[in-house]
């Protein structure tokens, strides 16, 4: 946001940049009161005050009235008319893909199944043409959208953009996915793990805003997790941090897609899960055996209650390494709750360094099987250009 021809320490380019810090804050943050903003910024909240009216007057910003603590406050927020984005999913048996104003306000959503073994090029460019259909049912079109975000169930490097783990993700290997859902759609794309957006989602607006660090653990057909510090992202080198479900339980155990033995998926993975069942009982996906637990069918409750151990000494050896001050659960598996919360919290207090301060405190993700899906967004907005030139192109 700050002027191209804007003198380097002049006033004009002070006053640009605590523009662009608002803005930033509000990207990030989606609605503050103009208090919080003061505090998330360090400006003044006279300054604040200024620099809202101004970018509300030019359509940048909008604003409303609510209250804290009893009394009124201004609430402020990226204005609806910025522009959209879109956050996808890709996870390993469905995809998902919401549409969103700046506000972070879904304004369009659907879920479709995924083939086992799905390969890149037929599913970004289904992925294309579902864009096209959304944006078209609200009277827009893919020139509407600022930016795409897409989570993919294997770890990326930040690097090039590609798988960083051979075997992990095998019909999407040796791909840069951003550069090429871009090239097909013409619009900017954005790629990350389903952990590491999923955890942003829950670090920025969910169960997690209120932690200085937190760490996110996604189990389902797979297992992951994401590190974050003050609402950003630790993704070491190559993108491979958190990779806790090819954490060796067993170095003897079985063998794991990673090629490996003994990790963490082969024991506590939906596919690990359900090969325990016979096929009489009809186990043939997560939904299956979640449904048998609410029943209480004392195997499904057993079998997720040892996931939740397993999961729980994985967290312990990451809390030990990491030293989060909350642990978020979310995925396909969580649903189930306490029945594989309270094992995971058993086997972290047993096996994790105790601290004066006590252990994390593990929760359920709050925006549940939508937790990626809100990370890509907020990514694409990470990535958005907020400006004058922004609203002309949109509105």
């Amino acid at each position: 946001m700050v002027g191209r021809n804007t003198p380097p320490g002049s006033q004009s380019s002070l006053r640009e940049a605590n523009r662009a810090r608002i803005v930033d804050s509000l990207k990030r943050s989606g609605r503050l009161t103009q208090i919080e903003l003061a505090g998330s910024t360090g400006l003044s909240p006279a300054t604040v005050s200024n620099i809202v009216k101004e970018l509300t007057a030019s359509g940048i910003l909008h604003t409303s009235f609510t209250s804290r603590s009893g009394r009124r406050a201004t609430l402020v927020s990226l204005a609806r008319e910025v522009g959209l984005v879109a956050g996808v999913h890709f996870s390993t048996r469905q995809l998902r893909i919401a549409i969103a104003d700046a506000t972070r306000t879904t304004v369009a959503e659907t879920v479709i199944p995924l083939a086992p073994g799905h390969r890149h090029d037929a599913e970004l460019d289904r992925l294309s043409i579902l864009l096209s259909e959304m944006l078209e049912s609200l009277g827009r079109s893919l020139g509407d959208l600022l930016a795409v975000g897409v989570a993919l169930p294997a770890p990326i490097d930040p690097r090039t953009g590609m798988v960083s783990t051979p075997g992990l993700l095998p019909g999407w290997q040796g791909v840069d996915v951003a550069e090429s859902l871009s090239a097909r759609i013409g619009r900017p794309a954005y790629v990350d793990s389903e952990a590491n957006l999923g955890g942003l989602s829950e670090a920025r607006e969910g169960s997690g805003r209120l932690a200085s660090s937190s760490v996110y653990i996604r189990v389902g057909h797979t297992i992951s997790a994401g590190l974050l510090v003050n609402g950003d992202l630790f993704r070491g080198v190559s993108g491979k941090t958190g990779q806790i479900g090819h954490m060796t339980i067993d170095e003897n155990g079985p063998i794991c897609r990673c090629g490996n033995r003994g990790c963490l998926e082969t024991y506590a993975g939906g596919p690990a899960l359900l090969a325990l069942f016979p096929e009489s009982e009809g186990m043939q996906r997560l939904g299956d055996l979640l449904a048998a637990a609410d029943a209480g069918v004392g195997s499904a409750l057993r079998v997720i209650a040892d996931a939740g151990r397993h999961i729980g000494i994985a967290a312990a050896s990451l809390s030990n390494l990491f030293d989060p001050e909350l642990i978020v659960v979310g995925g396909e598996l969580a649903q189930a709750g306490e029945i594989l919360m309270a094992p995971m919290r058993h086997a972290l207090e047993r096996s994790a360094l105790a601290a004066v301060s006590g252990l994390p405190e593990i929760v359920g993700a709050s925006f549940g099987e939508w937790a990626e899906t809100r990370g890509a967004i907020a990514i694409a907005l990470d990535h958005v250009s907020v400006d004058a030139d922004v609203i002309a192109f949109t509105a």
